[in-house]
């Protein structure tokens, strides 16, 4: 196989870019690029952030970006999982357009352009801390370093607030970054948390203060305390995360360039509890999005466009004056945070698109469960391409001594947690039951939601009906952009994608029955 130096990727990148226009100077009309700071937690649904109103969770420095500049109620992420969904982020390529690293733990090829070096070349300085792109091995594509640039991680807490969150100093090592950063450049920052991602400490909200009636448990998990007080541990770390942007915002103030700063504050993928994360379910691809840039967007606003992870990287290029690659397959959102109106400002921003692969090793030979989803403003609609195979995983694997473990065992797709827990100890259960065989039976080849009365996506729609209209039309729309986008789920079956690698641990399932 070919390897790509990155010094050679970067010269051909700047190759590119003199051909297109520009040599690595502002375009005209620009000499007053903005700084880029996006922050992307770990794991984190839409609903959860106090400018949303959940009483569990305290974001006071996402509300700040949203009430200075936009709250985006539909924000839709390239993939529930988290490198695929990181990789369609860097690119403005959706993850089946990716190769290998549209899938999870895998490799990263280098002749995917990744916003962070385009902007190197135009004169960024650039940088990351905490979790940039992965899980996945990005040297086996060529690269010598993440694609969300040079890591800062060199700060850590002396103390943490609870026994899960990550040692690393996240705003000490942004200020670094800024001590560093040559005179007159300006930047382009990640700040990538490892919070919310599992594993919490078990009972750390509750210790904080937290109370379990504030916890509004999700329509598809089932109300126990058990599982309020695993949503009072996630809300901890979700504002762990939020307060390290806060002191970054507050540098950049003191500095006198949060102004002149495109922030966008975000989430890679929903929730890590069953029927969210890996699953192409709302609580799974919705997640919270808040973007400010004070020197060009009006603030105090709230838009009902549906913005896919897709539309970001296009978005930074344009803000400092370049053009994107033709490769991408987002748009720009500057028309939006120029305009100063609210709900919806674009009328043909009305469908996102997510979908997954691979996501942990939950089946036998590593197979995926693939999923493509439409979102509109209205529904949901999603294509199992593999109906057959059990969503959230085998429910059974081989143990380390090869015997086969019990019924029940595995279910790997769904992060280890107590809300799993609850789900499988009390199946049996009147007022459980039905929320676990959601989140683990096998699903059709077809699934269609209202999303504004049933954002649990509890209620299958697609034989109803009254909703006949509305599955032919997201399934028409869906398939065109799959084969214009060139999916090779909808083109050929799509095999390819279970013969990428993966890097991470690998477990071992019987055959399937």
């Amino acid at each position: 196989m070919i390897r790509y130096r990155f010094s050679f990727v970067i010269a051909a990148i700047a190759m590119l870019a003199a051909t297109a226009g520009w040599d690595g100077a502002p375009a005209a009309g620009t000499a007053e690029r903005p700084n880029i700071l996006l922050a992307i937690s770990d794991d984190q649904s839409f609903a959860h952030t106090s400018a949303t109103g959940y009483a569990a969770v305290q974001t006071p420095n996402f509300d700040r970006v949203a009430r200075s500049g936009v709250l985006v109620r539909n924000a839709v992420c390239g993939s529930p999982g988290c490198s695929p969904s990181r990789a369609s982020l860097l690119t403005g390529r959706h993850p089946w357009q990716l190769e290998h690293a549209g899938t999870h733990a895998s490799s990263f090829s280098a002749k995917y352009k990744v916003y962070p070096d385009l902007l190197e070349v135009a004169g960024y300085f650039v940088g990351y801390t905490g979790k940039g792109w992965g899980p996945g091995n990005w040297k086996e594509g060529g690269r010598e370093r993440n694609p969300a640039g040079p890591a800062f991680n060199q700060h850590k807490l002396e103390d943490k607030p609870a026994g899960g969150v990550n040692s690393n100093d996240y705003a000490a090592n942004f200020a670094a970054f800024l001590e560093q950063r040559p005179d007159g450049k300006p930047f382009c920052f990640w700040y990538g948390a490892s919070e919310p991602h599992r594993g919490f400490e078990k009972g750390s909200g509750l210790e904080q203060g937290k109370e379990l009636s504030d916890a509004e448990v999700p329509p598809f998990l089932p109300d126990a305390p058990e599982v309020r007080s695993d949503l009072l541990d996630y809300c901890v770390e979700i504002e762990h995360f939020d307060a390290h942007l806060g002191r970054m915002l507050d540098l950049l103030e003191q500095k006198g360039e949060l102004e002149n700063t495109l922030v966008v504050v975000t989430a890679d993928n929903g929730m890590a509890f069953p029927a969210a994360k890996a699953n192409c379910w709302e609580y799974g691809i919705h997640v919270p999005m808040a973007i400010s840039w004070p020197a060009r967007a009006p603030g105090g606003r709230a838009i009902e466009d549906l913005v896919g992870f897709v539309d970001l990287a296009p978005t930074f290029l344009e803000a400092a004056g370049l053009d994107a690659p033709a490769s991408m397959a987002g748009r720009s959102l500057l028309n939006i945070l120029a305009s100063d109106k609210e709900d919806q400002v674009d009328p043909l921003r009305d469908a996102a698109f997510s979908g997954r692969e691979r996501h942990s090793s939950s089946r036998y030979d590593n197979l995926a469960y693939p999923q493509r989803a439409m979102r509109s403003h209205d529904y949901l609609y999603i294509r199992n391409f593999r109906p057959e195979r059990w969503p959230a995983g085998a429910p059974q694997k081989y143990e380390a001594d090869g015997r086969l473990g019990p019924m029940h065992g595995a279910y790997h797709d769904i992060d280890a947690c107590p809300t799993l827990t609850f789900l499988i100890e009390h199946r049996d259960q009147p007022g459980v039951s039905r929320f676990f065989h959601n989140a683990v039976d096998k699903r059709p080849a077809e699934e269609l939601y209202d999303i504004r009365r049933d954002p649990g996506c509890m209620t299958n729609l697609i034989d109803d009906p009254k909703h006949a209209e509305a599955a032919r039309t997201h399934r028409e729309r869906l398939e065109a952009t799959l084969r214009q986008t060139e999916d090779p789920r909808i083109l050929d079956g799509g095999d390819v994608f279970e013969t990428y690698r993966r890097y991470s641990p690998i477990r071992k399932f019987p055959p399937p029955q």
